[in-house]
């Protein structure tokens, strides 16, 4: 590839290149020489050294790069570029080269905008300007980048893919579960060529649908759960019979018990039913989340804590529902849907919540056909043009409606109460407000909903007036609260009416602990009824509904673990 800027490709460029590519962008001529020459002095021996001053120039060299198979180790951006800045060229090159090592080169009033690649792009570093010397300033950080790029695994991905309808409620389940669980796949509505291609090459016949071809070329015909988190690599079988810890779901409690559980010496697994992150994990951004200015999405979160805690050493179980809890002695007992059980000293209940269903007529019958809950991030795509009506008041809401807007043609939020001011943080308000996509109707409700394949038609209600329209709809989402994910905990343990399990000090009745308990002590903080099984996050009673204090909560339960196993 040449230096000078044009056509990306010499028309003599062999065809394939055993050196892999540094790419360095930056629109001003002078700057672009400087950093190529002071690359090439280094790292020309071992690697192509690829300049262009432009970011689609940039970007149509680097498809033509992955059609020849050559491989790319850095990639190094300038961030102030007219048309298509550096941190836009970065999120467009991830999709071509995710291994590739991201640097943005900065002037000093730009630090912001670092920062924020650091949460959009997963920023690698950031230089600033000026980088002379080059041996003190630019070339630590690229041996560095180079040597992280070589240390990874860098395999092509091996996609799992979906044969499914596009308004299947179970096609939807599938396709939402793989996406929670960082499976990557690829979607083939049965309609399309390409579908009847690949259900033939299967061997099915593709009357039952959804059908999940394997990266091992196994098709599964309508799979549960189960059968499919086994056949795309999850972990389902616990590895051992006995633990110290086991920590009951994965939203930012199980995560928080789990990573500190791990980093604490405890031999821990984490049991999540569905997908790691719980409601959080599908929040398409939190913005007032400690350390992470420029906010962060729930998946993102939700990846590194369990990245991080499988580091540190815990296990993590995928498709697992937890069906019974048992003290046998000095151990607790926790039993699955299958009949099969694991046992450990302690346990950490972080169940979370469920979402609360909507109960209007037509709704039960179009959920997963235009009717869904939480934001469903899988379905964004198909929002694009449409109109797009969100139940809810509170800040899950509010999210999916600020994410939706980019988009949806427009979004309607509908709001029981009579303002989003006592359900809403005043961040997102202010956000929502400067969005003119979104408009925000109070005082109304989803009165009913219609529809033969998927959703047609919502009928609204005017709480005040009872007046009643009805609107053509295709999109509705719905936030209306939670409900505990206790009912399996019924005579094990004190829950309050709602359902949400009671603890510590909570369980203190006229100065006496609960019925039955047995010890000469009271109930810790977040003990429950039962010796050993601690309750945190949304589960628990009187809690927080919020991403940092359901994380404080699982770090906290397990120190009070460690004091529980020190008296035990």
């Amino acid at each position: 590839m040449p230096d000078a800027p044009g056509s990306p490709l010499s028309r003599n460029t062999p065809l394939t290149s055993a050196r892999p590519a540094i790419v360095t962008i930056d629109d001003d001529p002078s700057v672009s020489r400087a950093v190529a020459r002071d690359l090439r002095r280094r790292y020309g021996e071992r690697h192509r050294i690829v300049r262009a001053e432009s970011g689609p120039q940039a970007l149509e060299a680097l498809r033509e790069m992955t059609l020849r198979g050559d491989d790319v180790a850095v990639l190094l951006a300038d961030y102030r570029m007219p048309g298509m800045n550096g941190l836009e060229f970065l999120e467009q090159a991830m999709d071509l080269y995710p291994a590739a090592r991201r640097v943005l080169l900065t002037a000093y009033a730009d630090t912001d905008a670092a920062i924020t690649a650091i949460n959009v792009v997963d920023l690698d570093h950031y230089l600033l300007k000026p980088w002379d010397p080059p041996e003190e300033k630019l070339y630590p950080v690229v041996d560095a980048m180079i040597d992280a790029w070589r240390a990874a695994d860098r395999r092509e991905v091996c996609e799992t893919r979906v044969v499914g309808h596009r308004w299947s409620a179970r096609s939807h389940d599938v396709r939402d579960f793989l996406a929670r669980n960082q499976v990557p796949y690829r979607w083939y509505p049965v309609d399309e060529p390409d579908a009847a291609r690949l259900l033939q090459a299967a061997g099915v016949d593709g009357q039952t649908l959804p059908v999940v071809i394997t990266p091992a070329g196994e098709a599964l015909v309508a799979p549960e759960d189960g059968e499919l988190a086994a056949r795309v690599g999850l972990s389902t079988v616990p590895a051992e019979e006995f633990y110290d810890l086991v920590v009951i779901g994965g939203g930012p409690a199980g995560l928080g018990s789990a990573v500190y559980g791990a980093s604490e010496g405890l031999r821990t697994v984490m049991v999540e039913r569905l997908a790691t992150g719980g409601q959080a994990g599908q929040s398409s951004r939190i913005e007032n989340y400690l350390g992470f200015p420029d906010g962060v999405s729930g998946a993102q979160l939700t990846d590194r804590a369990r990245r991080q805690a499988v580091r540190l050493g815990a296990e993590l179980l995928t498709a697992r529902d937890v069906v019974g809890l048992q003290a046998n002695g000095s151990s607790r007992s926790v039993h699955f849907a299958d009949g099969s059980a694991i046992h450990a000293h302690a346990v950490v209940l972080a169940t979370g919540v469920s979402y609360r269903e909507l109960q209007a007529p037509g709704v039960p019958e179009l959920t997963g056909r235009g009717v869904f809950y939480g934001s469903t991030l899988t379905e964004a795509a198909g929002c694009a043009g449409q109109d797009v009506y969100i139940v809810g008041g509170a800040n899950s809401a509010g999210q999916a409606a600020v994410h939706f807007a980019r988009h949806a043609r427009s979004v309607t939020m509908l709001v029981r109460g009579p303002s989003l001011v006592s359900s809403m943080s005043h961040y997102l308000i202010e956000q929502i407000g400067d969005i003119p996509e979104i408009t925000v109707r109070t005082c109304c409700e989803v009165a009913g909903a219609e529809g033969g394949e998927h959703l047609e038609k919502l009928t609204l209600r005017d709480r005040t007036t009872g007046e009643t329209e009805t609107l053509d709809a295709s999109y509705l989402f719905v936030f209306i609260g939670g409900t505990p994910r206790t009912d399996w905990l019924s005579g094990q343990v004190v829950r309050d009416a709602a359902g949400f399990v009671v603890a510590g000090p909570d369980l203190i009745v006229d100065g006496k602990p609960p019925a039955g308990w047995p010890l000469d002590r009271d109930p810790l903080h977040l003990e429950t009824s039962l010796p050993g099984v601690f309750v945190a996050g949304d589960a628990r009673a009187e809690s927080v509904k919020r991403v940092a204090s359901a994380v404080g909560d699982g770090a906290m339960a397990v120190s009070l673990v460690h004091r529980y196993l020190e008296r035990s």
